[in-house]
């Protein structure tokens, strides 16, 4: 039992010992809980909710003020709902836990009733509850509010009590207790959601923060002349909403380009969506951009959203846009100049807010000429274009690059290794056809394969897993006289030995200075004859037949 003076009657409830109470009342009470039970789950804004539930239990038990305090953090009871009482007795401080009436009845966890609360020295009146109330009688009733055995709160009301001066609070104590129950798993329930809600944006912004640091351009490796007027080009256009088109070959991290783009744009915030063109059909390619509606087709069980309604408000980044079908094309073309488009199977029109970024290794103009790719759509995505350089133009950057995927090996394989000078001259004179990704793989390949803690010979590396840049480098510089010293034999390319000592003295002209004309001009000396014009070139049959390929040369038959 709660200790209080003389004045002062407390209850320790044991609910079998209440009489039954008469059946009006009994319909108020279950009305009464019925409504709150309503109330308390129908909204997550917990303020608003309990002044509700204080309201209804001002009309139905005629109370002259409600009030509901709950612990914080600090260890504080504080007011957080209340009807009868002025918004500057609100913001007062709380009670401490075992102060005043409130305070003793968190702490007990037992109910309290007080017939008169102007005669009872615990009741610290902070909310000014006894001013103006002269000549009346006021009564204060409280239960803990509790959920799991643990007490989370006090609810109290305050009557006046004008004629009833032998009412029997039995009624209001079991009322107050059922109700107390309602809000303390309510409470309880809001808190859990609370709790997890804000884990959730704590993990976000660590999510946000990392990805920034991941994408953003001053992680993007580059020291080199053309990467930093990429950089410089990704800095001017991020700002904007204008459409990127971003060109280069496979592997040179047209991707990360595209993300850095989004992070560094107001929309850094919204959603980054990424659909690789090339990867799907035309019609799995429309459902997965536009999405569908419930039966559009055989095995649509429900309404599916697509990439453009996901990066709404974001960016959206179509890689290898190049291959998709014409068919396709004139379907994009759409939905880029209305912004709006139908999921499939649907007729509703869907607008979007949506920056696009595309990205292409083709040569787009050679396919607007052929008719493969629409024109009206080139210009619709060639808005800004940047092109990222291939490996081999930006060498400045493969010793960075190496350290980089090194060091993240020796992370993720707890390891600590190292490359001698030597190696890493070998790996800067690699062709790399493959780019960046290339890079990367061979750098792993390579610490997978050494012995020890200095990676050293390359060269094994890259005999036992025929580097492509072996096959598709191709020097082509004229064969020299059988008296000439023979090529260094740590070099990187082992191109093919003279296989005779024949004497271009005859040779009409000196050969020009760019690849793709220095072959045209082999194979004219030699009348179009590959052997012969490798031969002329110091390479092999094989590495001439490549080189042609590549540089899209077709070859003249007489």
């Amino acid at each position: 039992m709660l200790e209080m003076p003389s004045q002062t009657r407390t209850y320790n409830i044991d609910m079998s010992e209440i009489l039954p109470s008469r059946g009006q009342q009994k319909d108020v009470e279950l009305s009464t809980v019925y409504e709150i039970s309503k109330l308390l789950g129908s909204s997550l804004n917990l303020t608003k909710t309990l002044r509700a539930v204080l309201n209804l239990l001002s009309v139905n038990l005629d109370t002259w003020r409600g009030m509901i305090c709950l612990e914080e953090s600090t260890g504080l009871l504080r007011l957080v709902s209340a009807t009868g009482i002025t918004p500057e007795n609100l913001a007062k401080d709380g009670f401490k836990v075992g102060e005043g009436i409130t305070g003793r009845i968190f702490k007990s966890g037992i109910p309290a009733v007080v017939p008169d609360v102007s005669k009872e020295p615990l009741f610290l009146n902070r909310l000014g509850s006894l001013d103006d109330t002269e000549g009346k009688t006021i009564a204060y009733v409280g239960v803990p509010i509790k959920a799991a055995n643990v007490t989370l709160g006090v609810l109290s009301i305050m009557r006046v009590m004008h004629d009833r001066p032998t009412h029997s609070f039995n009624h209001d104590v079991r009322l107050l207790t059922m109700v107390a129950n309602l809000i303390g798993q309510t409470v309880r329930l809001y808190r859990n959601i609370a709790s997890e809600r804000t884990q959730l944006i704590e993990e976000k912004q660590v999510l946000i923060k990392a990805l920034r640091r991941k994408y953003s351009l001053e992680n993007v490796i580059g020291v080199s002349k053309a990467m930093q007027d990429v950089f410089a080009e990704v800095h001017q256009s991020a700002p904007s909403r204008a459409t990127v088109l971003l060109r280069g070959e496979s592997g040179t991290g047209k991707e990360v380009i595209a993300r850095a783009l989004h992070f560094l744009s107001p929309r850094k915030d919204a959603p980054f969506i990424k659909v690789n063109c090339a990867a799907l059909s035309e019609t799995l390619l429309e459902t997965e951009l536009f999405g569908h509606e419930k039966g559009a087709f055989t095995g649509a069980h429900a309404e599916r959203k697509g990439r453009f309604e996901l990066a709404n408000g974001g960016t959206l980044f179509l890689d290898e846009i190049g291959d998709i079908s014409p068919a396709f094309q004139a379907k994009l073309l759409r939905v880029l100049q209305e912004r709006e488009f139908e999921r499939v199977g649907g007729t509703r029109s869907i607008k979007v807010d949506v920056r696009l970024i595309t990205a292409t290794n083709r040569n787009l103009e050679d396919a607007v000429s052929k008719g493969d790719f629409r024109a009206d759509l080139y210009y619709r995505i060639n808005v800004v274009s940047i092109s990222i350089p291939p490996l081999r133009e930006r060498r400045d950057d493969i010793p960075l690059l190496v350290e980089h995927f090194l060091g993240q090996y020796n992370r993720e394989n707890r390891r600590n290794l190292s490359i001698s000078p030597e190696a890493l001259n070998k790996f800067i004179n690699c062709y790399w056809p493959g780019n960046v990704r290339e890079l990367e793989n061979c750098v792993e390949r390579t610490a997978t394969m050494t012995h020890g803690d200095v990676i050293q010979n390359v060269n094994v590396m890259c005999q036992q897993n025929k580097c492509m840049g072996q096959v598709l480098h191709v020097s082509l510089t004229l064969k020299q006289p059988e008296t000439s010293p023979s090529p260094e034999p740590n070099h990187t390319h082992h191109e093919a030995m003279p296989e005779s000592g024949e004497n271009h003295s005859h040779l009409k002209e000196s050969p020009p200075s760019t690849e793709r004309e220095r072959l045209i001009w082999a194979m004219e000396q030699c009348g179009w004859v590959q052997a012969k014009a490798a031969r002329l070139l110091n390479i092999s049959s094989r590495q001439i037949g490549y080189a042609l390929i590549k540089h899209n040369i077709a070859v003249k038959k007489f």
